[in-house]
């Protein structure tokens, strides 16, 4: 895949644009808009969305530091992108929103792989469940935020992709 001088420059913009948003966003437990913009991205740039997710993932472990948890980024995200390339032809916000709100859900379950792998069954078993009520949390933040911002994020992107590749 080749990405021209500018390309890169537009995607790294969208991956420091998720991070900031996950930074500002971190006072509230679970309730963040990246899952939605990786979901936005992806309709709108397909496999190069994956430029932007990974310079978040970067700019993350640079940010908050290179933990155990950084791991998992390294997957947890292209699950989404994946699932989001599957259902790409589907424009409803209902959907992204059922969608998003699985995924929120099913976030500790994907995160605790990585922690059985790294420090027993055991302990990944226990991240899972005491995770949940985040999990929760997270599911009904995801939902929400892909009802009311899926629609109007997708317009602007896909306007300013146009009027950038002219």
């Amino acid at each position: 895949m080749k990405y021209t001088t500018f390309e890169i420059v537009i995607l790294g913009m969208l991956g420091a644009i998720a991070c900031v948003c996950q930074v500002a966003l971190s006072f509230l437990p679970n309730v963040e808009v990246v899952s939605i913009l990786f979901i936005v991205y992806t309709k709108v740039f397909g496999k190069k969305a994956l430029f932007p997710i990974y310079v978040f993932v970067l700019l993350e472990g640079i940010f908050w530091g290179f933990g155990s948890w950084w791991i998992m980024y390294l997957y947890i995200w292209a699950v989404l992108w994946g699932i989001t390339m599957l259902c790409r032809r589907n424009d409803s916000s209902i959907t992204w929103a059922i969608i998003n709100g699985a995924y929120g859900l099913s976030f500790g379950a994907l995160c605790s792989i990585t922690q059985g792998v790294m420090f027993g069954i055991g302990s990944g078993f226990a991240y899972f469940i005491s995770g949940i009520p985040f999990d929760i949390t997270h599911c009904i933040g995801n939902f929400f935020t892909a009802l009311f911002l899926y629609k109007p994020l997708t317009i602007l992107l896909s306007k300013a992709r146009k009027m950038l590749v002219k």
